[in-house]
């Protein structure tokens, strides 16, 4: 299994404490000692063998850790997409959501995107949403088949309600928040949890920071929707 250092393909090898054991007793000591329990005591505690023996603990711990890994390999390879299956081609912030699910769900990507429209009650509200945090939170297929419309809330990273003049912002699994003291107005920076990298998102500057970009999605489903795509390059 790939992922596993020395010691653990060792482990990996074995089903049980006892089969590992067997493998350290060297053949001289079961001639001598004629009781196989015995010499697997006598390994366990390092006095005869092939090398140092791991404690029980040890490879039981070892053991189930490698069973998670494997189930956690499992569930990835057999991951289900929110969008499979739904034809969003002509919902421009759906579509660009469903070409970035993927790669976010996997942690090669992280994004942030920007909304700007009205809540039922008509208020225009706006906010940025860590797209791989809300992925974890929300049944995203809902969205995908407008069953639900996608829009910021207080628990997001941030969130404006222009009517009430209510301001939140939190950290998310992806990103914290941190003020832009740089710019003239008031603003927010999103400091990235991997590589700690700056995006930024004032739309007057010149750059997103180092592995980000925007993209501006035009599209008749909201008053204004971006896009801020980081890369990370620290490998999981």
């Amino acid at each position: 299994m790939e992922g596993l250092d020395q010691k653990a393909r060792e482990v990996d090898q074995y089903e049980t404490y006892e089969d590992y054991l067997d493998k350290q007793i060297k053949p001289p000591s079961m001639l001598y000692l004629q009781d196989r329990q015995l010499a697997r005591q006598l390994v366990e505690q390092g006095y005869r063998g092939t090398g140092e023996a791991l404690k029980r603990e040890e490879f039981e711990t070892l053991k189930r850790e490698i069973d998670e890994m494997r189930k956690n390999a499992m569930c990835k390879k057999q991951q289900v997409l929110a969008h499979e299956g739904i034809d969003v081609d002509e919902y421009p912030l759906l579509k660009t959501l469903a070409e970035r699910e993927k790669n976010v769900r996997n942690g090669k990507l992280t994004t942030i995107v920007f909304i700007r429209d009205k809540n039922a009650k008509g208020q225009e509200i706006s906010g940025y949403i860590d797209y791989g945090h809300r992925l974890e939170q929300d049944d995203f297929k809902i969205y995908f088949e407008r069953k639900r419309r996608l829009l910021p809330r207080p628990s997001d990273l941030s969130f404006y309600n222009w009517t009430t003049q209510m301001s939140t912002s939190n950290p998310s699994k992806n990103f914290q928040v941190i003020p832009d003291l740089t710019s003239d107005s008031p603003g927010l920076l999103f400091k990235n949890k991997r590589d700690r990298k700056i995006l930024i998102v004032d739309p007057t500057s010149n750059s997103c920071g180092d592995n980000s970009k925007r993209v501006e999605v035009e599209t008749h489903e909201y008053l204004q929707v971006v896009i801020y795509d980081h890369t990370t390059r620290r490998k999981s």
